[in-house]
């Protein structure tokens, strides 16, 4: 693609990366076959390609976000399969993240959206403050119809109240956490790492990280706790706010190298996989910060999904399951953001499970952070179809990887909805994951 920006205006780093990704662009459309907004709605703007061109003018012509740019960003779900697709390699990822900072920057939202987004930005990254809001939903929870009928704000709170668990999750059972403390059960020590914990996944679902550190002790893994971890950005980052994303971002690279440069650390595992792609681009969001460059990159570099580092370690069970048929929901931040497809599968089918491809697997399932908050129409067009897919393959659970998929399928089907690492961890010895259990499954389903 032609670009026509001037040579001070690339003197700004943002711009002269972003050009860069605009002149890759050769036109050719193939990511709209694979866009999910594309798909649903068949207007050329809620393309990448589309959106390619607003955010160009846009830039290129140095003013501020127009109402139109702003909608058709806004629709962009940033499941990036549009980057799988594309046979040139456009960077769209980053192209988008420039300009939804710029969108921030630039544009003066309504009152409504602006109250929305300083809402889920000042609770969402942290675990209290989301617990709390979540006590609030538990309560509320049986007003969303009404909340719906307020205009402006009405269906966002709706959508959001309809995410709430239907049951208040418990705090973390401490007893889990004592493993941390015990000696590692195998002699030789394979590995150091640190285990992400987050913001609102173990607020969520505490028992995916309890899971991941049982099996992976059982391995001869030691998991060790890097004090000053939280958040990876990743939620504030999609809504444009950059100074909000990267301060979390530095905390967690501080966290990481004091970790690295006094015990040791082999790898920074991540169980939930928006948060992983994030954190492998730390390199790049501070790619130009002098105290900061090289510390991310480092970060960056040893930054794995939780499922690409069993399979590195080519982990087995210890027992297998009796051929139980699952259908395995491949995140969008895995298989396109991460390029991370088969492993999730491979592990699960050695520990027995019949795993099933989901049809329209690359379309996305409509959560992408909080994007089923903000857009509630079209996640919820996107959920419907993800789920009638899953349905259709009559399988026995699901399993996914991700707890934002996980908390936006779940709302909409009765099928019990497992992590990956919660299932492997039954697979190898550990207890029956409570969703199972609540639903009838049992040990025998072991051979």
């Amino acid at each position: 693609m032609r670009t026509d920006f001037s040579p001070a205006q690339l003197n700004d780093r943002h711009i002269a990366a972003s050009e860069k990704i605009l002149r890759s662009c050769v036109h050719c459309g193939f990511c709209t076959a694979t866009c999910p907004t594309y798909l649903l709605l068949g207007d050329e703007l809620d393309s990448p390609r589309g959106r390619i061109y607003l955010i160009k003018d846009m830039l290129e012509n140095d003013r501020p976000a127009s109402p139109e740019v702003v909608k058709h960003v806004d629709r962009c779900l940033s499941c990036l399969s549009c980057m799988t697709t594309c046979p040139s390699g456009v960077h769209y990822m980053h192209l988008v993240d420039h300009a939804r900072a710029h969108i921030e920057k630039t544009h003066r939202r309504s009152l409504a959206d602006r109250l929305m987004r300083q809402l889920l930005a000042a609770v969402l990254p942290y675990p209290e403050r989301f617990r709390l809001a979540l006590a609030a939903a538990f309560l509320a929870r049986p007003l969303r119809h009404m909340l719906g009928l307020i205009p402006s704000m009405g269906p966002r709170l709706s959508a959001m109240l309809a995410l709430a668990p239907a049951r208040f999750p418990a705090r973390e059972v401490q007893i889990a956490r004592s493993l941390l403390d015990q000696p590692n059960p195998k002699q030789n020590q394979r590995a150091r790492v640190v285990i992400l914990d987050g913001c609102a996944q173990p607020v969520l679902k505490p028992s995916i990280n309890q899971a991941a550190r049982r099996l992976l002790a059982r391995a001869g893994v030691e998991c060790v706790e890097a004090k000053g971890e939280g958040c990876c950005g990743a939620l504030v980052h999609h809504m444009g706010k950059e100074a909000q994303s990267l301060a979390f971002a530095k905390a967690n690279i501080d966290a990481w190298i004091a970790q690295m440069e006094g015990q040791g650390l082999d790898a920074i595992l991540v169980t939930t996989s928006g948060c992983g792609t994030n954190i492998k681009d730390y390199g790049h969001m501070l790619r130009d910060d002098p105290l900061y460059a090289d510390k991310a990159r480092r970060v960056s570099a040893i930054t794995l999904d939780i499922s690409q580092f069993l399979a590195r370690l080519d982990w087995r069970p210890s027992r297998t399951i009796a051929d139980l048929p699952i259908a395995y929901h491949s995140a969008c931040s895995l298989q396109h953001g991460q390029q991370v497809r088969d492993e999730p599968k491979r592990l699960l089918a050695s520990a027995g499970f019949r795993v099933m491809d989901v049809p329209e697997a690359h379309i996305c399932c409509g959560s992408a952070g909080v994007y089923n908050i903000m857009q509630p129409e079209i996640a919820g067009r996107l959920r419907a179809r993800k789920v009638a897919n899953i349905e259709r393959m009559k399988p026995r659970l699901i399993a996914a990887g991700n707890i934002g998929c996980m908390t936006q399928i779940g709302s909409a089907t009765p099928l019990p909805l497992i992590h990956t690492i919660e299932l492997l961890d039954w697979a190898d010895g550990g207890p029956l994951p409570q969703d199972l259990t609540d639903r009838g499954f049992s040990d025998s389903d072991l051979r």
